[in-house]
């Protein structure tokens, strides 16, 4: 097997949850070896959140909740008392060997610890110190908890999420999955690598690197939130509509739906001979892509009209054909099942004590010289402890001592 692309990297997660676990996990799928500290006899909150619990061999729940599974895989899991003496030493100690520190406490927590910045960089001034919170380490917000349905609220998304005002079921939506948390932990990755460049080419210092779910939810908004910027004029909720190209949506087929997308008038013509309807493109209302964004409701409707005719297997083969980007609405079911989802390997198994082998979803990084060929599963509660600490010179009669006070 290959070295992969950050191997050698050791990165200290003090994160919980799901943003910084993200992030440890992506970089534990590019090589690094990432320490997750974790709270003796409790763990991450992240461990609770469920059902559902990965079953053992029998079929019985365990303690492994799919939460833990789907952010921490790869990591070595220690546990350790971040407010007793002893346990801020361990973690100092650690650091002090490490490239990185991911944490998301609240802001001036750890400096209560002596495991803030400022205090880590004394022991270790190579260290990228990356900081996730909900707001940020300055401004009139900082001291604010918040989670990633706060952040979906407050920075537009779900403004421009759902049915329009006035149809039913209309108003904001939220977004199925924790997409703060999501797009908040991979900036971490680009902020972390970033860093870490800057510190081996730019005289070896580390930084810290301050990052908000708020902020990192409204960048990611990028051309919806240009729109405002632009018109001063906020773009409104559509449904499954495009704000882009015209048509863009679901259509409902007679057994089932599909997402499709026409996003130029080469597109747009080909969709309309190929469902047998050619005249469509010659409509003045429709015949380029400013017409048709402005009759988008007229074009919709006679569009439905046809596509509820047939079944979606039947439109899918037809625009496949004609070149036109369309794709069925899956569950999950039938995302694994998907023959190309198979065929990039995007479904791994991983070796895992409860149960022999447990399916995760992989990396979808692809490298030509360094690819990412094995997995680690998420670890148990303080499964990396005693090798851990022994590398940094806890016996075994120490590491029993800190045991009995309730340190490790």
């Amino acid at each position: 097997m290959s070295a992969l692309p950050l191997e050698g990297i050791r990165v200290l997660d003090l994160s919980r949850i799901l943003a910084g676990p993200w992030a440890g996990q992506y970089l534990a799928d590019l090589g690094a070896e990432v320490i997750k500290i974790e709270r003796a006899g409790k763990g991450d909150d992240a461990r609770y959140f469920g059902p559902p619990y990965l079953p053992d061999e029998s079929g019985a729940p365990t303690s492994e909740s799919f939460f833990h599974l789907s952010c921490n895989r790869g990591k070595k899991s220690v546990t350790a008392d971040l407010a007793s003496p002893e346990g801020q030493e361990i973690i100092r100690t650690i650091a002090s060997d490490c490239d990185v520190v991911i944490e998301n406490f609240k802001v001036g927590d750890l400096a209560r610890y002596g495991l803030d910045y400022a205090s880590l960089r004394q022991v270790n001034p190579r260290l990228v110190y990356c900081s996730l919170t909900g707001f940020g380490q300055t401004g009139p917000y900082r001291k604010r908890p918040g989670y990633d349905a706060v952040f979906q609220g407050m920075s537009g998304l779900m403004s421009v999420t759902g049915l329009p005002d006035g149809e039913p079921g209309g108003g904001p939506m939220k977004v199925g999955p924790s997409i703060a948390d999501i797009v908040t932990g991979l900036n971490a990755v680009i902020g972390i690598l970033a860093a870490l460049r800057h510190r081996d080419h730019n005289g070896g210092e580390g930084q810290q690197i301050d990052l908000s779910l708020f902020e990192s939810m409204v960048a990611a908004l990028s051309h919806y939130a240009q729109i405002f910027l632009t018109s001063g004029v906020p773009p409104f909720r559509r449904g499954t509509q495009g704000n882009g190209g015209v048509p863009s949506q679901m259509f409902r087929c007679s057994d089932s739906g599909i997402m499709l997308t026409a996003g130029n008038d080469a597109q747009f013509h080909r969709l309309c001979e190929a469902i047998g309807h050619p005249q469509m493109a010659r409509d003045p209302r429709f015949s380029n892509s400013l017409a048709r964004i402005s009759n988008r409701a007229a074009l919709s409707a006679e569009l439905e009209a046809i596509f509820v005719q047939k079944p979606a297997a039947h439109w899918l083969a037809v625009l496949e054909a004609a070149e036109v980007p369309a794709g069925p609405i899956y569950d999950f079911k039938q995302v694994f099942e998907d023959t190309h989802i198979v065929s990039r390997g995007l479904k791994i198994e991983v070796d895992h004590p409860y149960n022999g082998r447990t399916a995760l979803i992989g990396s979808p990084l692809h490298f030509s010289n360094t690819p990412i060929d094995r997995y680690g599963p998420p670890p148990l509660l303080g499964q990396h402890t005693d090798e851990t600490l022994e590398r940094y010179g806890y016996d075994e009669a120490r590491r029993a001592e800190l045991r009995r006070k309730g340190v490790i």
